[in-house]
């Protein structure tokens, strides 16, 4: 029983928990229960990621308790060589649970350093959902954009995107803009049909427009609990909620193939007691 109390020591003591599944695509123990949804491949992720690490970590540990859970599984996870960079294109999407733009820069560094890349071919951010009845504006999305950008001036970022923006915003974002986004992502669960205004305006400003099935909010705090909850005895998590989840593919570029998927989570235990 030794690795449960040690789950426990660890968990009390952390602040901050980084989580990466490591590639995805070729891992049986996900894959005999296929997700419904990206929700629920997300908490099955979380959770089978960190009962992993519990299990293969020492019983006894020789320094003090960390502050930062790093929580990767080594096997799980190779590094793009740079003979190999040039035939890959790695896409992120960014769901961010709280409007902090510091959270874009450590994430876009975080895939960087787990990946093994020094840019990310294109980021998509997902802005954190508003309350019921508030809709999202441009006042909203300005300082995400902005920090965005500053990623793309420093060559951290090649292309950066947008999600679920209907028209008007955005043709507001594109004309306020520096650097224009070079996609917009739809739900076609919301719509099944492209709005003609918006296929439109995409057309005539050369910005690609993809489809997802994302829920509106990836994981709830709730959701989010649970998965952590799940992978080992006892642990407490009230205190716990998530910043940000990055989900990332690397494509082979000649043949369209998925070489690697996965998430890099990000979350922080609340001080206030």
């Amino acid at each position: 029983m030794e690795s449960h109390v040690n789950a426990k020591q660890l968990f009390n003591h952390a602040t901050t928990l980084k989580l990466h599944t490591g590639n995805l695509v070729n891992r049986s123990r996900l894959k005999k229960k296929c997700p419904s949804s990206p929700s629920e491949e997300l908490q099955d992720c979380i959770q089978g990621t960190l009962s992993e690490w519990f299990a293969a970590m020492p019983s006894s540990l020789d320094s003090e308790l960390p502050i930062v859970l790093d929580c990767t599984i080594p096997e799980n996870t190779e590094a793009i060589t740079p003979e190999e960079r040039e035939e890959l294109k790695v896409s992120v999407k960014l769901f961010l649970t709280e409007s902090h733009c510091s959270s874009i820069r450590s994430a876009v560094d975080m895939a960087c350093l787990s990946l093994g890349v020094s840019q990310l071919d294109s980021v998509i951010i997902a802005p954190p959902s508003l309350p019921e009845g508030e809709a999202q504006t441009l006042t909203h999305l300005q300082p995400l954009w902005e920090e965005l950008e500053s990623l793309v001036q420093s060559q951290k970022i090649a292309a950066i995107g947008t999600s679920d923006l209907d028209k008007t915003l955005l043709e507001q974002l594109y004309n306020w803009a520096q650097i224009k986004p070079s996609s917009n992502q739809v739900n076609l669960a919301s719509c099944c049909v492209m709005p003609p205004d918006l296929t439109a305006f995409a057309k005539e400003f050369d910005i690609q427009l993809l489809t997802h099935n994302d829920p509106k909010e990836l994981i709830s705090a709730t959701g989010f609990q649970e998965a952590v909850q799940g992978s080992s005895k006892d642990l407490q998590v009230a205190d716990w909620r998530l910043e940000w989840v990055l989900r990332y593919s690397i494509i082979v570029k000649s043949r369209g193939i998925i070489k690697a998927k996965g998430y890099i989570v990000h979350a922080k235990k609340s001080s206030d007691h």
